[in-house]
């Protein structure tokens, strides 16, 4: 994982609405466009922004059903992420 991917990731995750949709989305096994709407209380319009800012930094993959776009986390993109932030902390003790 690059250095932009890292910091994709971080910027993508430093929002609050889009933490608690992560969130959300990592809960279960996939959620759609609608379901965030009712828990987080933000237009799709909003939750459709955040969900392309997650897609985009890799943390979730969308897919379409019928007339839903059904969102899903991505495990690997965390542990991924998370591997590199401890390699960021062993590189400075050096």
């Amino acid at each position: 994982m690059d250095r932009q991917k890292i910091e994709r990731i971080s910027r993508a995750l430093a929002d609050e609405t889009r933490l608690c949709i992560f969130e959300a989305i990592s809960s279960c096994d996939h959620m759609n466009c609608g379901q965030i709407v009712s828990l987080r209380g933000v237009t799709p319009a909003t939750v459709s922004h955040h969900l392309r800012v997650l897609e985009d930094a890799g943390l979730i993959v969308c897919r379409r059903e019928g007339q839903f776009v059904n969102s899903e986390a991505n495990p690997k993109a965390i542990a991924d992420y998370a591997r590199e932030l401890a390699g960021l902390i062993r590189k400075k003790k050096r």
